[in-house]
């Protein structure tokens, strides 16, 4: 496009244009999917490519899930080639072809104008099952990608508007809950359709070439912006490492180390030094482990920078092959989610050397997942909760640490109780927030969530990935790490007691399963914290009068 050409109030309509589609499909998500975990828990995540499979806008989904998609768009375009047709659907989950891990099934409409490839649709939904040898599909404790469920490479579910009935058969016979399944993918469908349905109507009323221009102008803005803010930051080498407590079966801490270097407008970030790939299954993809990256990096730079490719040009992301980081097949992977709210904890730690006011303390260290699935009645009619139960921040530069909130990694949701209890055989016994578990600062993490299961099937199978019981929430300059999380068990008639952050084990009716979640680090030296906070703090229950008297020497 020339610069004569250029308009910057079409620019900026366009640019709005863009992000109203991909919100209005997140939106079509959440209202057409049958399961809690896409449409109540929102564990999914929407996206436009232009026809270069480059990122044009990102909804406010998953973040977690959106940095991963060049790579799974460069598979299916090797794949497919221009073998492409208006009406195909192509989906893909293989860890090891362009997915993350089995659980998130990738769907992407090719969009056409006029018989031209202009554009794909993308929505990618955390299923409620994919099979394997556990219910939910989400064990840490599998040892190869063979366990964990039915892996898809790219392929097409529909073909010129046509059904694949060989695909949905496949996945039908190999999933616990194809109904749910099944609705889920049809709720991606209609969301790719409705995407394309408005996509197109830009096309026909700017013109492929016209419209094209100004894709690439967006795209170069994000890439302008990026290189503007990186080019204030001092050039030079950041370290910090954290870790994961272990893999479920060795206790051996596992560390993510993460070096960042400033070069001029550019920004390398190297994970040399980080464990090599585990027996267990928190094995992260490379392509996940970018976009874990490229989220964290995102959240230090300005709100007008938009979400799309040119971000991810002034960003570079090494990590050595057949580490937790970049594993070698058949490395296991369902729990990878753990290892990506770790590099996102690194890659903080190391941006707080370089724009302190723009980062936060540890929080809780990502979702804690309770997975209970089994068959409830004369029928055995299967169930699977998946339950994903989202904490605490870290304190900030300027404020504490809120709570009962979503990782700044997900933009996810708590599951309500009511719509648990109404739909598994499970009664939640305590939900709320855990007193004194924020770690103390100038500004306090904040606090972490404690949540109770009892079971009421006659049995079932609990898969839990908990993490940050030996490796708590870090604080920075000065504020105190957050509380470490804990597990506990109770049988029938028993009393609590512990259990591993990752573990799978059968379990029965009246078993009683609490997760207190660990609380965001502080921020700041713990003597500079207002009396006033502190004492509202007191007021509202956050933190006892004991810890009031023995971490700020403040009474009521």
């Amino acid at each position: 496009m020339a610069e004569s050409d250029f308009d910057p109030i079409t620019f900026a309509v366009l640019k709005n244009a863009l992000d109203t589609i991909v919100d209005d499909m997140a939106y079509a998500v959440m209202r057409t999917a049958r399961s809690p975990i896409v449409r109540d828990v929102l564990d999914y995540s929407v996206t436009i490519c232009d026809r270069h499979g480059r990122i044009l806008s990102q909804a406010k989904t998953v973040a977690l899930h959106l940095g991963a998609v060049p790579d799974a768009m460069d598979v299916v375009m090797q794949r497919f080639g221009s073998g492409l047709s208006p009406g195909d659907v192509i989906i893909l989950n293989d860890p090891y072809a362009g997915g993350m891990h089995l659980p998130d099934i990738f769907m992407f409409k090719p969009v056409f104008f006029r018989g031209d490839l202009c554009g794909y649709t993308v929505v990618i939904a955390h299923h409620c099952d994919v099979g394997g040898r556990v219910p939910g599909s989400n064990a840490s404790d599998s040892t190869e990608i063979f366990q964990e469920g039915l892996r898809l490479p790219p392929m097409k579910l529909f073909r010129g508007g046509q059904r694949d009935e060989n695909v949905f058969s496949i996945i039908e016979a190999n999933v616990r809950l194809p109904e749910l399944v099944l609705g889920d993918l049809e709720a991606q469908l209609a969301t790719c359709t409705l995407g394309e349905r408005d996509l197109l109507k830009l096309f026909d009323r700017y013109g492929q070439a016209e419209l094209e221009g100004y894709f690439n102008r967006l795209i170069d803005y994000g890439e302008a912006l990026t290189r503007k803010a990186i080019a204030s930051w001092p050039d030079g080498s950041y370290s910090f490492t954290d870790y994961i407590d272990g893999d479920g079966f060795s206790q051996d801490p596992i560390p993510i180390r993460c070096t960042l270097t400033v070069k001029g407008d550019h920004l390398y970030a190297d994970f040399s030094g980080s464990s090599p790939q585990v027996r267990g299954a928190i094995n992260s993809t490379f392509s996940f482990v970018k976009s874990s990256t490229y989220l964290t990096i995102r959240c230090a730079l300005d709100q007008d920078v938009p979400n799309n490719a040119g971000v991810y040009r002034c960003i570079t992301v090494t990590a050595p092959e057949g580490s937790i980081l970049n594993p070698r097949m058949p490395a296991p992977v369902a729990a990878r989610a753990l290892t990506g709210y770790r590099i996102v904890d690194t890659v903080m730690g190391a941006l707080a050397q370089i724009v302190p006011d723009r980062v936060m303390a540890a929080g809780e260290g990502g979702n804690t997942v309770v997975a209970i699935g089994g068959y409830q009645g004369e029928e055995r009619q299967p169930f699977i909760l998946v339950d994903m139960i989202n904490g605490a921040w870290g304190g900030r530069a300027n404020q504490d640490g809120i709570e009962g909130v979503t990782n700044p990694s997900q933009n996810m949701s708590n599951l309500p109780v009511e719509t648990l209890e109404s739909r598994y055989p499970i009664r939640v016994e305590s939900y709320g927030l855990r007193d004194d578990s924020g770690g103390a600062g100038q500004f306090r993490g904040g606090l972490g969530l404690t949540r109770s299961y009892r079971l009421l099937a006659d049995e079932a199978v609990l898969q839990l990935r908990a993490d940050r019981t030996e490796h708590p929430p870090y604080g920075l300059f000065g504020g105190l790490p957050g509380a470490p999380s804990r597990n506990y068990i109770a049988e029938p008639g028993g009393e609590l007691k512990p259990l591993p952050g990752k573990a799978t084990l059968r379990i029965t009716a009246g078993t009683l399963i609490r997760h207190d979640q660990a609380g965001g680090g502080g921020y700041g030296p713990v003597e500079s914290r207002e009396v006033e906070r502190i004492r509202a703090d007191l007021a509202d229950g956050k933190i006892s009068e004991a810890s009031a008297r023995a971490l700020y020497g403040v009474t009521q």
